[in-house]
């Protein structure tokens, strides 16, 4: 069946959010506060691991440091893009509509919440493959290791940010969803150079939501995310 990874992928997400509301009702304040600490932590090693897979490679026998040029010049136009249409804005208002359509005006954390969490479980090319399979051969084997990964994720963020963060299956839904409904359009494009890059920056803008979930909100890494799409279009450059 087409569709179905993202459908489990959404549905381990809302399983693990109820978890970690239940969760979250037996830990006291300042465990919540250290659960969300470890988890900024956790997030932010994941976009390092991620970032360095890609940038790191042995030459004859030496490490060398790749995709400078590709990371510092997709990284100012897609911010510059993203700044312009404005969607950390948009992606709040959203938030605060569904905070007000689940009667939930006394979370303070909600809008939060869910910003944090859709970008953390919607960026990454385990997304953008695992829907492509779903969509052309119907194998959503990578969706559904991802979507183990999103119910630990959103169980650990769900229990020290309250219940905003369950609603990050919306965009996952519609995010992967799209992609596996346009799957034969866009896997022409989805070379190893353009999924190397899509990961080395999607891996950079997962470290920056842990340092917004550690050090508090620095970074508008929503406005950040058209960096992926010029990371893709980057790989179709001569230069590159």
């Amino acid at each position: 069946m087409i569709g179905l990874g993202t459908i489990i992928n959404v549905s381990a997400i809302l399983f693990g959010g109820l978890l970690g509301k239940l969760f979250k009702k037996a830990l006291k304040k300042s465990m919540q506060d250290i659960l969300m600490m470890a988890s900024g932590v956790c997030v932010l090693f994941l976009g390092i691991g991620g970032a360095l897979q890609e940038m790191l490679i042995i030459n004859q026998g030496k490490l060398e440091v790749s995709g400078s040029m590709m990371m510092i010049g997709c990284f100012v136009l897609g911010s510059l893009l993203g700044e312009w249409i404005d969607i950390e804005r948009r992606m709040e208002q959203f938030g605060a509509w569904l905070k007000v359509k689940t009667k939930s005006e006394g979370d303070t954390t909600f809008i939060d919440g869910f910003v944090t969490t859709s970008l953390t479980v919607c960026i990454g090319a385990m997304a953008v493959v695992g829907s492509i399979q779903d969509g052309i051969y119907g194998d959503y084997s990578l969706l559904a290791a991802k979507a183990v990964l999103d119910l630990i994720i959103v169980l650990i963020m769900t229990a020290s940010m309250g219940k905003g963060c369950i609603f990050s299956a919306v965009p996952v839904g519609i995010f992967q969803g799209s992609i596996t409904l346009l799957s034969t359009v866009i896997a022409p494009l989805m070379t190893t150079k353009a999924l190397s890059n899509l990961s080395l920056t999607g891996s950079m803008l997962i470290f920056c939501v842990g340092v917004n979930l550690v050090w508090g909100k620095k970074i508008k890494v929503a406005n950040m995310l058209p960096t992926i799409v010029f990371a893709v279009a980057w790989a179709f450059l001569p230069l590159s």
